[in-house]
């Protein structure tokens, strides 16, 4: 009896291998189950069929591990007969075992797609019977690398490119067999508090038992893939119409509604869902994944947990947001982005107490443009951070360039405003650091602005991040003061020095006996904790009579200046203080 080595055994195979020998001639397939005999020690299940068509039968009923398939058949003749049973069963290795020796068509068969091509009274029973094997393993590992490929590690459910090539295929069926598809677009509205909550761990649970949830919701030839994060996309074909897209989008909020249980911890979540519709097969895949996208923004913009279907009106938005995004990239490639400077006067003494950076585009085309048209565009595309390392490097080596022209008195303070993601950039330290180096600016002369909403998102990872920045000497002060969800608390956990109070307050400072005690209360409770207060957008001469009597340390609006391009205020910095 002749066995194999482990080597050649399919991986973890406990069973014998059912093997389809597609050949006309019985004497051949007597002789090929003779010499399977005893030429392994877990046996073969040989199945015999004398016509392809016969044999694509039995493929098509399953369980077939491999085929042998002679290529000179009643029914098909050559490649042909190879083309056919792969059509029908891509996942099963096909041996080529013909009585033609020719070198030619052996390529072609291991091209095509045979895993071997073996000649008839060339082998014994040991030699077939370890090509069979190691064809099984060969197209295991085939099978299993393109399923990794083309399916997300974590969920098992198709990535992005098996979701775009199913999206390519539906489209390509619009109009003939299907009245509509859908692409939803889903993203999950608290993950993020989950992961730093719970640890990613549990993420991992969270983000699993949304895809099945997801699966279980769909209907039969729908398909959820997962593209990364918290992302989810579903395809729905053959649908009557956005009422039906609503429907599925109400049954998945429906679903994740519940409460995850992630050990011994329970988590609710909620989706935004963005709904993009395609009637015919002239959209394109990306663009469709592109609106639904877009329409899960609006979605999140609505407050989250609720859906949005694309429509004109958000195409035009989606278009000009993208065109602002590539116009971006160009921008900072081209050194087209300036700072003006606003500077802040000492409600005591009427004094210059210091300036804060504000960035300006100088658009080629539009002119000067302000940092609401393209703010929100960077901070979506990540190029804020890049964007704000540059903000930094500037406003020091302005700072430096001042501090040359000889001011008598206190030294000028610089406010630097870091946004959301800049807090989060685990290299924010290093980049402060260097760039204090580099410029030579006197760290307590620099003040990094942040909001609370951009730092409470995240508190433990905040409060390392601030602590650290602390240590480096330089100021630290809560901007938008008051607008965020736990103004206090902030004060209480980050080592701040200086508040910030919001221009909201400040309007009706005057005028408003509420609003007047609003700040009152802001600027004694931050005098108690040894902060210094700053109040913004002042307008008129009440404003300020009124924010001294409150003991306001320092104001800053276009009552005093707007904001100004460098060169134009180099006069007032030299100016004794």
């Amino acid at each position: 009896m002749s066995a194999l080595t482990a080597e050649s055994t399919p991986q973890g195979l406990t069973r014998a291998l059912r093997v389809l020998i597609v050949e006309d001639n019985a004497g051949d397939a007597i002789l090929v189950r003779e010499m399977l005999r005893d030429a392994d020690p877990l046996g073969f299940e040989l199945i015999h069929a004398d016509r392809l068509s016969a044999g694509i039968d039995h493929l098509l009923g399953g369980g077939v591990d491999c085929v042998l398939l002679d290529l000179s058949l009643p029914d098909a003749e050559g490649l042909d007969a190879l083309t056919q049973i792969q059509a029908v069963s891509l996942n099963v290795p096909v041996i080529v075992f013909s009585g033609r020796s020719d070198e030619r068509i052996a390529v072609r068969a291991v091209q095509d797609g045979a895993q071997d091509y073996l000649i008839k009274g060339h082998v014994d029973g040991p030699l077939l019977a370890r090509a069979i094997n190691y064809a099984v393993e060969r197209k295991r590992v085939e099978v299993e690398l393109a399923h990794q490929a083309l399916h997300d590690a974590l969920t098992g459910l198709p990535n992005r490119g098996l979701l775009l090539d199913r999206l390519a295929q539906a489209l390509t069926r619009l109009g003939r067999h299907s009245n509509a598809l859908a692409v939803l677009f889903c993203d999950l509205d608290r993950f993020k508090v989950v992961n730093d909550s719970l640890g990613h761990g549990a993420g991992d649970m969270l983000l699993v038992d949304v895809a099945r949830r997801l699966e279980g919701v769909l209907r039969a030839g729908d398909t959820a893939a997962r593209l990364g994060g918290d992302e989810f996309v579903i395809l729905c074909e053959d649908i009557a119409g956005a009422h039906e897209a609503i429907a599925i989008a109400g049954r998945v909020s429906a679903a994740l509604a519940t409460p995850f249980v992630l050990g011994d911890d329970e988590a609710y979540v909620r989706t935004s869902i963005g709904i993009a519709m395609a009637v015919s097969s002239d959209s394109r895949p990306e663009a469709l994944l592109r609106d639904s996208d877009a329409a899960m923004y609006r979605a999140k913009e609505r407050g989250g947990g609720v859906y949005e279907v694309f429509d004109d009106d958000m195409r035009a938005r989606a278009v000009k947001r993208l065109e602002t995004e590539n116009a971006l990239y160009r921008a900072l490639e081209r050194g087209e982005f300036v700072l003006h400077y606003q500077p802040q006067v000492g409600l005591g003494t009427g004094a210059l107490a210091g300036m804060e950076a504000l960035i300006r585009w100088q658009h080629p085309e539009r002119g000067l443009v302000g940092p609401g048209e393209f703010i929100e565009s960077a901070e979506e595309t990540g190029l804020i951070v890049e964007i704000g390392e540059w903000v930094l490097r500037e406003a020091c080596e302005q700072l430096s360039r001042w501090a040359s022209v000889g001011r008598i008195g206190p030294s000028l303070r610089m406010s630097v405003n870091l946004s959301a993601r800049q807090c989060g950039d685990p290299d924010l330290v290093g980049l402060v650091q260097s760039t204090l180096a580099q410029t030579g600016v006197d760290p307590g002369t620099l003040c990094l602005e942040i909001t609370e909403t951009a730092v409470m998102a995240d508190m433990e990872a905040s409060v390392g991040v601030l602590d650290q920045l602390s240590a480096l000497g330089v100021d630290l002060a809560i901007d938008d003061f008051g607008t965020g969800w736990s103004s206090l608390r902030a004060l209480q956990r980050f080592p701040v020095d200086e508040v910030k109070i919001d221009k909201s307050f400040v309007d009706g400072v005057a005028i408003d006996p509420q609003e007047a005690a609003i700040v009152a209360s802001v600027i004694s409770l931050s005098h108690a904790l040894g902060l210094r207060t700053v109040a913004e957008g002042v307008e008129s001469v009440a404003q300020v009579d009124r924010l001294r009597t409150l003991g306001c340390d320092i104001a800053q609006g276009y009552f005093f200046w707007r904001p100004t391009a460098p060169e134009d205020l180099t006069q007032l910095v030299s100016e004794p203080a």
